[in-house]
């Protein structure tokens, strides 16, 4: 049985919603955040960086979530969320993946907590404005990307489009929120509309605004 240790709308999302398109039986664990449960010595042995999410399979216990979604879509091949090994389009999946995950995502982070990246307390306002202005310019140049196409790998739905939700909802709050970008809102909305995902943001309790 597959454990995945999450926390509503976290990046446990990611996996969260992949598995629900698998349709394999899972368990959802719950690490609670308010009580700073993913700082705590139990979850430390699972992720000693105390983030969310880990998934748990079998004995192989992994962390990181674009980790956890290649092995998603290696161990359930027939699910179809990512292109066939070894050829071009899967190519291209592992090139958005890899951009996702390092690139906005990691960004985030500076979005978020600007606190952890300043020594001076006045400079967080600052280390705030230009992750964001950061963040608008990489949603920009997804967006170029994405063009006309219905998904990022053009006509084949992928995890790469569950990814890019995710990292266009935690833009919800920002001044320029990504689903004002009209290409990368109808690419949101189509997400959304899957039963698999509105089955994940039930089971979390995520309540609109989804994006």
């Amino acid at each position: 049985m597959i454990a995945l240790y999450y926390f509503p709308g976290n990046a446990s999302l990611l996996p969260h919603m992949m598995l629900r398109e698998i349709g394999a039986p899972f368990e959802l664990r719950l690490v609670n955040r308010d009580q700073n449960a993913q700082k705590s010595p139990e979850y430390l042995k699972l992720n000693p960086n105390g983030r969310i999410p880990v998934l748990v399979d079998g004995d192989l216990v992994l962390f990181e979530t674009a980790a956890i979604a290649l092995h998603l879509v290696d161990t359930f091949p027939d699910a179809g969320l990512a292109p066939a090994v070894g050829t071009r389009e899967r190519a291209e999946f592992y090139k958005w993946m890899i951009h996702l995950t390092n690139t906005p995502q990691a960004e985030y982070r500076a979005w978020f907590y600007p606190h952890e990246h300043a020594s001076d307390e006045a400079a967080v306002p600052s280390v705030k404005q230009a992750a964001e202005r950061r963040l608008n310019r990489m949603f920009d140049v997804i967006s170029e990307q994405l063009g006309d196409r219905t998904w990022l790998l053009g006509d084949r739905f992928s995890a790469a489009d569950l990814f890019l939700l995710m990292l266009i909802r935690w833009g919800r709050g920002m001044p320029r929120p990504p689903r004002t970008i009209p290409n990368l809102n109808a690419l949101a909305e189509r997400v959304l509309a899957r039963p698999a995902v509105q089955q994940a943001f039930e089971a979390e309790g995520l309540k609109a605004p989804f994006v």
